[in-house]
C-alpha cells in the first residue's frame, strides 16, 4: 500500500518526521508495520493504535500530533 508522508515543522522539529516513518522506525531492514501486515494482522494493529491515539491525545502535550497519529493509522487501513 502506498504510504501518505506527513512531515511536521515547528517547535524546533526542523524536518525531523513525528508521524510518517520516524527515523527510530526504521534502524533495521523491515520496518514492524511491514512484517505485522505480513503476518496478517494489520487491522487489528492499526485500529488499536489509531484508538490509543486517540484516547491519549489531550493528555500527553502534544494533541494534533497525536490525532495526525491516529489518522495515519486509520489512513492506512482505507482502502482506495
Amino acid at each position: 500500500m502506498k504510504r501518505k508522508k506527513i512531515i511536521l515543522y515547528g517547535r524546533g522539529l526542523q524536518n525531523k518526521e513525528k508521524v510518517d516513518h520516524p527515523n527510530h522506525y526504521n534502524s533495521g531492514k523491515l520496518e514492524a508495520i511491514d512484517i505485522i501486515e505480513d503476518a496478517g494482522m494489520i487491522e487489528g494493529f492499526c485500529l488499536g493504535n489509531a484508538l490509543k491515539y486517540l484516547l491519549r491525545a489531550k493528555h500527553k502535550g502534544n494533541f494534533t500530533e497525536d490525532l495526525k497519529k491516529a489518522r495515519w493509522y486509520i489512513d492506512y487501513m482505507i482502502k482506495d
